[in-house]
């Protein structure tokens, strides 16, 4: 493994996903750009290398398996992996009334939000299990939780079949990797951002992606006695 912290951030040509990579490269780590628009990526990529974050592109389409393999690859040969941080999310457009959502919607952010999530995280195990410290991070959101579902009180957003439960079942996948990987020295976490302003939601939200972003950089610097199998916002845990 190089000396040097090598992290990962997918979808990180913009956002939330970008103001990560910022954070992390501000800590004098390596960062590699997961995105799969080249001309986005590369624009990325440069503009952080303006801002003296040595960052370097990372073709990744989360949803193809073959993308994912280079990824990795690639990574290997770059010297390893530290920390990964599953960023890339969808909310699949609308209608998502669950009267009203087509299968196809759903299935596509499940395989996105989720599928897309396995798929990256199962190719980066074998490089993160080399590293002295390893942390994964799983971007989430508070409108997974089914608690502030249950509690119906507005605070988990408009009626949606399709992107907020598969924030629920990114919830549920992140636990069972603590259940498994429980004998190793990862520690694996999920953050909220918030609701971020963002093109995801056409702009709407309070806050800002660097404030959206901070943390995933918490999570992902967490000393190795720090808590792993968390669901936090910046104001501590989530309940689930």
């Amino acid at each position: 493994m190089s000396e040097q912290t090598i992290a990962l951030v997918t979808g990180a040509n913009k956002g939330i996903g970008y103001e990560i990579a910022v954070g992390l490269g501000a800590l004098g780590w390596a960062v590699g750009v997961g995105a799969r628009d080249d001309e986005r990526r590369e624009t990325a990529v440069e503009k952080l290398r303006a801002a003296g974050v040595d960052a370097f592109g990372v073709p990744l389409d989360v949803t193809a398996d073959d993308s994912v393999a280079a990824a990795a690859r690639l990574l290997a040969e770059r010297g390893g992996l530290d920390v990964l941080v599953n960023n890339a999310a969808i909310t699949g457009g609308h209608p998502q009334e669950p009267t009203l959502v087509s299968a196809d919607i759903v299935r596509t952010v499940v395989e996105t939000n989720v599928i897309g999530v396995i798929r990256v995280t199962n190719a980066m195990l074998p490089l993160l299990r080399r590293s002295s410290s390893p942390r994964i991070v799983n971007m989430s959101s508070s409108v997974g939780s089914l608690a502030r579902q249950g509690a119906n009180d507005g605070t988990t957003g408009p009626v949606s079949a399709a992107y907020a439960p598969s924030k629920t079942f990114l919830n549920a996948v992140t636990l069972q990797y603590v259940k498994e990987l429980g004998d190793t020295n990862i520690l694996i976490n999920l953050g909220c951002p918030g609701f971020v302003a963002t093109d995801l939601n056409g702009f709407r939200g309070i806050r800002t992606p660097a404030q959206g972003a901070a943390i995933a950089v918490h999570l992902a610097t967490l000393p190795d006695d720090g808590p792993t199998g968390g669901y936090f916002d910046d104001n501590g845990p989530i309940s689930w």
